[in-house]
């Protein structure tokens, strides 16, 4: 007697989408409760992979990503299998695969073609694996192609070729490890909807496209090796589908098709082989369905054309399909396979050597100390350069004072101040080194030696504190009554370099207004600040007027735009994406979600071009 194993099928379209709509990985994998979870349309190239999107406890994950290097293709598909298990060395798991291989045509992982390939040329193999379409895990008692098939429009010759190509290419591979005895699950969004049943709005000719024949081809029903498990558990279900265009709502009327499938082939797990219906579906396919909770739109959300259309849905555009199997029996001690994302060098790192590690500590601890030396004699250098300054602007000084006491004091004081270096270093050497930062400090120490009438500047609570724009527009109290004069009877030409160039606190170098009596910008700077208050109110009224000129565009655009004869409700507008003369154009469609013509309740068909030009063409 076995073990039950679950597989899940789904494309995500975007797993970090995925991932941020569940809140981790872990969260996203647990809700399907399944041993082995294939992704289609990861949409992650090599370099995204990080942990938080490849890495959940309890988990081994293998991955494929896009290699090629085509316009429009970089970034897209790609798949993932995840599997389930509690232990990855060591293990006799089943959904712990023994083998991985990324791709199927065995160029990407051993740059040599698999069994079975050799009429097919080495560019075309290289080719067909370069998107990151399929991981193939090996469990031992079957082998899991994980496949996310390419799309290709009726009229674009090259992806049909492609298309065409990619599967029969799959198919020689499928065909020679059946030829060996093995089992072989085929799961994933293989794009193709091999019956009319399987379409909402299946014509006449429906099953006559090359790729729904090829699909029905390898269906045992057709004489091929292949079981569709859905269709063989479910044969008389009608809109079964498990992909919706999210552009038209058409998730709403249940109007999409089924073009996710799981594929099974091969002998069942028992002995007796000769035993009348004894296959692998009759024998170990309990339960096959389509997990529909997934669905973007649930019953209950509101509809686009009743408020529903700001309204964002969250999910693919897919809904996941499942397959429950029994009496599974366990298999031979085994360890994850190197494939194994925990194994990805921006996952698990690279592994240095000892001397990498020392030198990379040595280089570190000579560039600190290199900094500190520097950091030293920069300082040095600074503070010399700043003092002689400082002197020079005092002995230049042209105010009187009233006796020599303060001065001489003032003079020990800054000798003092200079040669305690290493107590002041961390205040004069920040991060703005240089003369203009020390001459302010020491200015600001020197007012308080100079008489002053009124009230004495406030000091800042830190010298790291930022000035307001607004306090170079003030007077200082701590000047005298001369130095106000002096300072107004300047000429602006004057004042403007000064208030430019150095309105940091800082002063022009061999210029006498330096000294801490001449350091006033002009007042009429004040008025200039007026000014700029003006001009921001000019600003705010024109924003308003461009606010009401646009608010009136965008009513003569609601105005214009027509109704739908069906519901007599307002189009909305799209464009034309699809290469071609109309490229671009814009077009009113009815605004209701798409479903069978027979449903009034659905999209009516309304079409019209926003401009006669585009309707002529």
């Amino acid at each position: 007697m076995g073990n039950p194993i679950k597989i899940v099928s789904y494309n995500v379209n975007g797993l970090r989408q995925r991932v941020s709509q569940f809140g981790s990985l872990s969260n996203l994998l647990n809700t399907f409760d399944a041993d082995i979870i294939c992704f289609q349309e990861t949409k992650l190239r090599r370099q995204e992979l990080t942990s938080d999107l490849v890495i959940a406890d309890g988990y081994e994950s293998f991955f494929s990503c896009t290699r090629t290097k085509d316009k429009g293709r970089t970034g897209y598909s790609g798949v993932a299998t995840f599997c389930r298990v509690k232990s990855a060395f060591s293990s006799t798991e089943v959904a712990l695969p023994v083998a991985a291989e990324e791709g199927f045509t065995g160029f990407i992982d051993r740059c040599k073609r698999n069994e079975g390939l050799e009429e097919f040329e080495k560019d075309e193999l290289v080719k067909v694996d370069s998107e990151g379409r399929c991981v193939v895990t090996d469990h031992n008692h079957f082998v899991l192609f994980n496949l996310y098939g390419p799309r290709a429009a009726h009229d674009d010759t090259e992806r049909i070729e492609f298309k065409m190509k990619f599967f029969k290419i799959l198919q020689k591979r499928w065909e020679n490890l059946l030829h060996e005895g093995r089992r072989v699950f085929v799961v994933g969004d293989l794009n193709i909807a091999p019956t009319a049943m399987d379409r909402c709005d299946a014509d006449s000719d429906f099953e006559k496209n090359e790729f729904r024949r090829w699909f029905r081809s390898i269906l045992m029903m057709s004489g091929g090796l292949f079981v569709d498990v859905f269709r063989a558990k479910h044969p008389d279900r009608r809109e079964a589908y498990t992909c919706w265009s999210s552009s038209t709502g058409a998730e709403l009327f249940n109007f999409g098709s089924r073009i996710d499938h799981i594929l099974c082939a091969g002998p069942c797990l028992h002995q007796e082989h000769d035993l009348q219906g004894h296959n692998f579906l009759s024998c170990h396919v309990k339960e096959c369905d389509i997990l529909t909770q997934y669905k973007r739109w649930k019953p209950g959300d509101s509809t686009r054309w009743k408020g529903g259309r700001g309204i964002k849905l969250e999910g693919s555009d897919h809904a996941p399909v499942y397959m429950s199997l029994e009496e599974i029996c366990d298999i031979p001690r085994h360890s994850t396979p190197p494939l194994s994302a925990r194994y990805l060098p921006m996952i698990h790192g690279v592994q240095q050597t000892l001397v990498t590690l020392l030198m990379k500590r040595q280089a570190a601890t000579q560039i600190q100390s290199s900094r500190i030396s520097s950091s030293f004699s920069d300082g040095d250098a600074t503070i010399k350069a700043c003092s002689e300054s400082i002197k020079r602007s005092f002995n230049e000084c042209s105010v009187s004072r009233p006796s020599t006491s303060p001065s001489c004091s003032l003079t020990e004081e800054f000798d003092s101040a200079i040669s305690k270096r290493d107590e002041n270093s961390k205040d004069l050497t920040d991060e703005n080194q240089g003369c203009p930062d020390t001459t302010m400090i020491l200015q600001s120490q020197h007012t308080k030696f100079v008489p002053a009438e009124g009230t004495k500047k406030k000091p800042r609570k830190s010298r790291c504190s930022q000035l307001s724009l607004r306090s170079f527009f003030q007077k200082s109290p701590n000047l005298s009554t001369g130095a106000e004069n002096s300072s107004t009877n300047a000429s602006p030409s004057q004042a403007e370099p000064n208030t430019s160039s150095y309105s940091n606190g800082s002063h022009a170098p061999g210029d006498k207004s330096s000294s801490p009596r001449h350091c006033q910008l002009n007042p009429s700077a004040g008025s200039q600040y007026q000014d700029k208050g003006n001009d921001g109110s000019l600003e705010r009224e024109k924003n308003n007027v461009a606010l009401l000129e646009w608010q009136r565009i965008q009513q003569l655009m609601r105005n214009s735009i027509p109704v739908c004869k069906g519901h007599k409700e307002p189009c909305v507008a799209r464009i034309v994406k699809k290469p071609g003369r109309t490229f671009g154009h814009r077009f009113f469609v009815c605004s209701r979600a798409e479903g069978p013509v027979s449903n009034p309740e659905a999209n009516c068909g309304y079409f019209k071009w926003a401009s006669s030009k585009s309707q002529r063409k």
